[in-house]
């Protein structure tokens, strides 16, 4: 348990900074909320955080206010690069994210999904095998419910599934999975990160707090979850490319061999899964890797992969009109999600695309062969701002 300072700013009012507000406002605290934005374009958080008593300052951020606090809470888009809070850290004031604070609060055992694709998939999947399992489970984080949103619930869960993304493990001091799944890392965020690299490191902090008896869940097939892997002293289970020696899933056509030990082994049938694509097996392996390594049944594992739907906007299926099919898939917000959404169908596709420049740029910098795999499209219809300056990009399409 910690206890709280009596003066705390919370920057960025939405769906988590009142979610903080409301907690920190229980607990008798003094909140002061700052955000850029105008109060009309907050649409009702701003009279919600008045409605519970918050001190709101809208329209810019002022230094002063960031100087004069006890505690710094960061709301996920807002960096912590940003020069009030650089200042603040300078003079040695806290500076956390809503997960941090949520975490100081929280006893149970925290299994945490992240990766640059199919975190959110992932994470629900895997809630309900949990779920399915007999758990009492919590699903929440990045997903849906902010993780902090739990800790004054009445009803409390057995494990927590929560969904963390880079910007949130950012200011992570404590925080501490019982079990961290990494799906992915590839090129995304760039106008948040200083390089590749940065966000890659950002990713690896979801296990700099592990201790013995911890796990991690890791993609064996792609090559910085590995770099990452190679420095973790911890228990580490691999999918989509596990090695004859590392424990881990291993999937043969439609079944999932899970090998977790000499004496734990089983096998999942993926022919009756609704989920589509190989990026979606891929994620299906970790959900079940997870859920087994967390004391998930064979019977519940089983029955959420046979009945998981998958979420909207993730290649959702819309409607049949005249022999074609129309799929959104509008979550899919990177190159490396679009490729992976494309390698699906064995079918001609015309592939609608809102996009900006930097997007496409970003594609041909990944390297030829994914390069080829976003661009195989029988037609492509670009929505956005394909600027003048980037003709020769146009060019290439």
């Amino acid at each position: 348990m910690y206890f709280l300072p009596k003066r705390i700013l919370v920057v960025g009012l939405g769906i988590t900074g009142i979610a903080v507000a409301r907690f920190l406002r229980n607990r008798g605290v003094s909140v002061t909320i700052t955000d850029i934005s105008t109060d009309k374009a907050l649409g009702g958080f701003a009279d919600e955080a008045r409605e519970i008593g918050v001190n709101i300052l809208l329209g810019g951020h002022k230094v002063e206010i960031f100087q004069n606090t006890d505690l710094i809470v960061l709301s996920p888009g807002v960096p912590h690069t940003i020069e009030p809070v650089q200042r603040a850290k300078e003079k040695g004031i806290p500076v956390w994210g809503e997960i941090e604070l949520a975490f100081r609060f929280i006893q149970e055992p925290i299994v945490a999904v992240s990766g640059t694709n199919g975190k959110t998939t992932t994470t629900a999947l895997l809630g309900e095998m949990l779920a399915g399992s007999g758990f009492k489970v919590f699903v929440g984080g990045n997903i849906g419910d902010p993780l902090i949103g739990y800790v004054d619930r009445k009803e409390k869960a057995e494990l927590l599934v929560v969904e963390v993304s880079s910007f949130q493990l950012d200011t992570i001091q404590t925080f501490r999975s019982k079990i961290g799944v990494l799906l992915n890392i590839g090129k995304d965020h760039m106008d948040r990160y200083p390089d590749f690299n940065a966000y890659s490191r950002s990713k690896a902090r979801m296990f700099e707090n592990q201790q013995a008896g911890d796990i991690a869940v890791l993609n064996g097939a792609d090559p910085q979850v590995r770099l990452i892997g190679e420095k973790l002293n911890i228990t580490k289970l691999f999918f989509n490319g596990r090695s004859r020696h590392e424990k881990g899933a291993t999937i043969n056509g439609k079944h999932l061999f899970i090998n977790l030990s000499e004496t734990s082994q089983s096998s999942f049938d993926f022919s009756e899964m609704k989920l589509i694509g190989r990026h979606n097996m891929e994620n299906a392996s970790a959900a079940c890797l997870a859920a087994c390594a967390a004391g998930g049944t064979a019977e519940g594992i089983q029955t959420a992969l046979n009945t998981f739907e998958g979420l909207a906007h993730r290649l959702e299926w819309v409607a049949a009109v005249n022999d074609v099919t129309y799929i959104n898939d509008s979550k899919a917000t990177n190159v490396d999600s679009v490729a992976r959404a494309l390698e699906t169908f064995d079918k001609p596709v015309i592939l609608i695309l809102g996009v900006v420049a930097s997007f496409f740029i970003g594609g041909l910098t990944l390297g030829a062969d994914r390069t080829r795999s976003t661009l195989e499209a029988e037609h492509l219809i670009a929505i956005g701002q394909l600027e003048d300056e980037h003709q020769e990009t146009r060019n290439a399409l």
